[in-house]
């Protein structure tokens, strides 16, 4: 590997990611919390179980951050091409878009990303901590490690206060307490950023749109067309559908559906 692949910004990001995990757990271990008090009593399960929900966020961090958000294929692949019978379910009114940029055309909902440079299909966010796009093949992975993540930054924030000692001469409590003090308050704000995140995910996730969608759908032709959105199926088959993959089927087939009813709607 040529020695300036290093300063490539995944690199350095999961590399920066990396080492403030494991030095603020490396705090945590070092300064007199829970932690230490758990292991002179012998109780060594509760810190074990913390490490290794510390090492399974950072495993899922990797795995989103490595793994194909779902990019869309530059050569379409044979078993990817459509069915008559699908192709007939899906209205001649949504033609595939060609992407300005790489030229590929775009199923419904995908997106092209200027930092990823490729089309990503149910395109969410690119999200920079990862350096990598948040996408139809790992959104699930993504809420995951959201979830995961909160609950071991809220642990942590537990450790450091339990730590803390506040009846101290202030040099003396600088000295013993400072970094676990400046620990606890980037535990603080981690927290509220990944609660804010999650919070939010789970509600698109409720109702079926993305990140994108939600923010830009006055810019997006098949949300314009619609009053609401065309891919919400009600709570229950949303997170059915997201968690689970359950029911199968292509955005396109979901929107020509709304269209039928609509359609119905209006006949009738």
């Amino acid at each position: 590997m040529a020695p300036w692949a290093l300063l490539n910004p995944g690199v350095l990001v999961r590399t920066g990611h990396t080492v403030l995990t494991w030095g603020i757990t490396l705090v945590l271990f070092l300064h007199d919390t829970a932690l230490r008090q758990w292991e002179e009593q012998g109780e060594l399960l509760l810190p074990l179980t913390f490490l290794l929900l510390v090492l399974g966020s950072l495993l899922l961090y990797l795995a989103v951050s490595l793994m194909d958000p779902g990019y869309v294929n530059i050569q379409p692949q044979p078993q990817e091409e459509a069915k008559e019978e699908q192709t007939a379910m899906v209205p001649p009114a949504i033609p595939l878009r060609r992407c300005g940029y790489c030229m590929v055309l775009q199923p419904l909902r995908a997106r092209h990303c200027r930092e990823c440079r490729r089309c990503v299909r149910r395109y969410d966010h690119h999200c920079p901590w990862m350096e990598n796009c948040v996408g139809e093949r790992n959104h699930r992975l993504f809420v995951a490690y959201l979830a995961l993540q909160l609950l071991v930054l809220l642990w942590g924030l537990y450790l450091a206060w339990s730590g803390l000692r506040f009846f101290q001469p202030w040099g003396l409590w600088l000295r013993s307490s400072g970094l676990l003090f400046a620990t606890f308050l980037l535990l603080s704000l981690f927290s509220m950023a990944a609660s804010l995140l999650l919070a939010s995910h789970l509600y698109l996730v409720a109702s079926n749109t993305t990140t994108w969608e939600f923010i830009s759908s006055h810019r997006i032709a098949y949300l314009r067309q619609h009053p609401g959105n065309p891919f919400d199926r009600g709570l229950t088959r949303n997170l059915a559908h997201f968690f689970c993959g359950w029911p199968s089927g292509s955005w396109e087939t979901l929107w020509a559906g709304e269209e039928e009813e609509e359609s119905s709607g209006q006949a009738a």
